[in-house]
């Protein structure tokens, strides 16, 4: 396959599927829910040989928990898919009526960005996630997951692509490219391609971002936060921590550094609760020395008849060896106050997702009013940042840029706008010459 030929094909038919009624797109997801319903048994004994190929090539856990795609997985998805029918129909929306004249007048409506290229980490779900958008936001989206789950994206693709096609939309209007080298080919398609959104780590979102004239939307590492401050609810806040970094351990939005505020008072009441749970869940604590003391002290404390803590692994890191584990790790540090929680998050996290636990809320308007990322909470799990769960239906990625999108990128993320105007005959002339005067008025 040659894929600039494929897109440039894709290229012709974007305007038809974008021109495609509200009922056409829901149609069509409905038949995709159907199918994928219909056909799990096929989708399961692929994902299968996934699961074998990842054991026989010493897949990391972090990836495997990824591409396993069981009932539950399918349960989700179509809910997801159900989800989305619901909601508001993102594209012909007037966000500006504006007489410029009498007889003169100007709106701004929501459309299709037009192709986009996805490139996904080895998540079956996600290309269903990815596929159902684009299908409801009317985008054609060319599809490239990791080659983990070659054979569960597979047959995912064929059934998405077949059931849209007999809801009636065009041919070409879908793409899946397996191979590596075709990557750096879809690169080179700017013109054709309208957005891409690379999903995986830093270094690969890097890659694409400095090998394509293809505007690029997403983020890169996962650094998230958890602040715990002097009022904090130490009954909120253990639940919390040990969610956030076990839900999906995989996950970007999963915790990876605590920052606790230096407090003799919150230390002593919430270290032997922590080290006792970081320990029954098989967290190991990468600390800051003065931390790492801490615990020795609570650990020592509970070598007696207590079990508490004691099986915890830990060790003392410097913080600047603190980054994105993905794995049942976390970092802590202690600061002196929410200000130095704000400027370490700033400076060191990834604009992802980041909390504060905390009974004061003054503290935490400053908190988050203060911290520079697309996700900022209060007393809750940093695994909250996605868009199933913010309501969206699905996304199709989390954008870190403040342009354009920011967060979870649901539906509204895939639309753009234009501008139309309607007139009877005006021309420029006129009003540069003072003959005719703009009255704007908005409608």
């Amino acid at each position: 396959m040659v894929v600039r030929d494929e897109v440039r094909k894709m290229k012709s038919v974007a305007p038809l599927v974008a021109a495609m009624s509200n009922e056409a797109r829901c149609k069509a997801l409905e038949k995709v829910a159907e199918k994928l319903i219909e056909k799990q048994d096929a989708i399961f004994a692929e994902n299968k040989k996934d699961l074998e190929a990842a054991a026989e090539n010493g897949v990391a856990d972090a990836v495997v928990k990824r591409l396993k795609f069981n009932e539950d997985k399918l349960r989700d998805v179509v809910a997801g898919i159900k989800q989305l029918i619901t909601l508001e129909d993102p594209i012909g929306k007037v966000t500006l009526d504006r007489e410029m004249d009498e007889g003169l007048r100007l709106t701004r409506i929501t459309c299709p960005i037009g192709v986009i290229g996805v490139i996904f980490e080895a998540r079956p779900d996600a290309l269903v996630q990815i596929s159902s958008l684009c299908i409801r936001s009317g985008n054609c989206p060319v599809l490239k997951g990791g080659k983990e789950t070659t054979f569960t994206n597979r047959i995912l693709f064929g059934i998405i692509y077949d059931a849209v096609l007999e809801a009636g939309f065009p041919e070409g209007c879908m793409l899946q490219v397996e191979q590596h080298n075709e990557i750096d080919e879809l690169l080179t398609c700017d013109g054709l391609v309208d957005l891409l959104i690379p999903r995986g780590s830093n270094a690969f979102v890097r890659y694409i971002m400095d090998n394509t004239h293809i505007p690029v939307m997403g983020h890169a590492d996962g650094v998230c936060h958890i602040y715990v401050d002097k009022d904090a609810d130490i009954e909120k806040a253990i639940p919390i921590i040990i969610d956030a970094k076990t839900q999906y351990t995989a996950a970007c939005n999963a915790v990876e550094t605590l920052l606790i505020q230096r407090d003799e008072e919150l230390i002593g009441r919430l270290m032997p609760r922590l080290t006792a749970a970081l320990a029954e869940n098989g967290i190991k604590l990468r600390g800051t020395k003065e931390v790492t003391d801490v615990v020795d002290r609570v650990v020592g404390e509970n070598s007696g008849e207590s079990t508490e803590g004691k099986n915890l692994e830990y060790e003392s890191i410097s913080e600047d060896e603190f980054k994105e584990y993905l794995a049942l790790i976390v970092s802590a540090k202690f600061v002196d106050n929410v200000d130095e929680a704000i400027e370490h998050i700033n400076l060191h996290g990834s604009h992802h997702t980041d909390a504060i636990i905390t009974e004061n809320d003054e503290t935490a308007a400053r908190f988050m009013q203060l911290v520079d990322s697309a996700g900022v909470y209060q007393n809750c799990s940093t695994r909250f940042a996605d868009g199933f769960r913010y309501g969206f239906g699905a996304e199709v990625g989390i954008s870190t840029s403040k342009i354009h999108a920011r967060g979870p990128v649901g539906l509204e993320g895939l639309v753009t706008y234009k501008y139309k105007i309607v007139g009877h005959g005006q021309i420029v002339g006129d009003y540069a010459s003072g003959k005719s005067e703009f009255h704007f008025k908005d409608l």
